[in-house]
This record gives structure tokens, sequence and C-alpha cells, in this order.
């Protein structure tokens, strides 16, 4: 238990380093290093010793970006959540969206800043590298589905 309690807040840590917030950081460490296949908010915030809004709120965002979902529990009164199958290619297919997004918005701002510009220049780099996400994300995702889906396959 102590090992994976550690192990769960060094990977909060490593999440916090890239961007998290600091609960929502540790309520996706719980969530993948729970033993149940679904845990409780009150329960996630009773080990984590945070708040229930912090763990609310955690919920939230991850059930947003498509991490965790409702998880059926016949008998109990609670709701359950759970780290979604196949979460991390449904997370990093939903940001292809946001990066069309960063594309449209770069290419917008060259015609408004105007060809040669310093900002048009600084701004054709992030359209070509946003443009090279766009087409290839969608097919490295689809790379990793069939990969996994092997891998799983080759375990049984």
């Amino acid at each position: 238990m102590a090992d994976t309690t550690e192990a769960a807040e060094r990977l909060a840590l490593t999440l916090i380093q890239g961007g998290l917030q600091k609960a929502t950081a540790r309520v996706l460490a719980a969530f993948i290093f729970a033993d149940e296949d679904s845990v409780t908010a009150p329960d996630l915030a009773e080990r984590l010793r945070i708040s229930s809004g912090s763990v609310s709120g955690a919920i939230k965002m991850l059930s947003t970006v498509g991490l965790i979902e409702r998880a059926p529990a016949p008998g109990s009164r609670r709701e359950h959540y759970r780290v979604r199958d196949g979460a991390w290619a449904t997370m990093m297919s939903a940001q292809n969206g946001m990066v069309q997004a960063m594309f449209e918005a770069a290419d917008r701002g060259i015609e408004a800043a105007g060809a040669g510009s310093p900002a048009a220049r600084r701004l054709d780099e992030m359209r070509d590298f946003y443009g090279f996400m766009f087409r290839e994300l969608p097919a490295l995702i689809e790379r990793w589905r069939t990969e996994r889906g092997q891998s799983s396959a080759q375990k049984v």
C-alpha cells in the first residue's frame, strides 16, 4: 500500500508539472492506483484528505476531457467513477479540435499581421506545426489503438 501511495503521489507531481491543477492531478492518480474498479467522490476526498469541492471539481474536469466516467454500481446510492477504457486515446482525439482551432487562429493572425511581418513569420511556424499535428494525430491515435489491441490480445 505504501509503495502505491508513494507512486501515486509521484505521478500526481508529474501531472502537476505537466500543467494539471494539484487536486485534479491527485484525484487522477488516485483513480489510476485504486484497487477498486470504481471509486466515489467521498472516498476520494477521504483518501486524499481534500475537500469534497476539490474532488467534485476534479471529477468534472476529468470527465469533460474524457479520462473518467460514471460507473454502474448496483445497490449503491452514491455515484461511482472509473478511468475510461481507452481514456488516453479518447483525450488526445478530443484535442484535435483544439489543434485545428490553433491552426485557424494562426492562419487568421497571418492575414491580420500582413505577409512578411515579424508576427507573420512567427505565426507561420505555429500554423505549420498545428497543421502537421492536425493531419498526423488521427493516424497516430489509430496506430496506437491497433497496437494496443494487438498487445492486449497477446497478453491473454
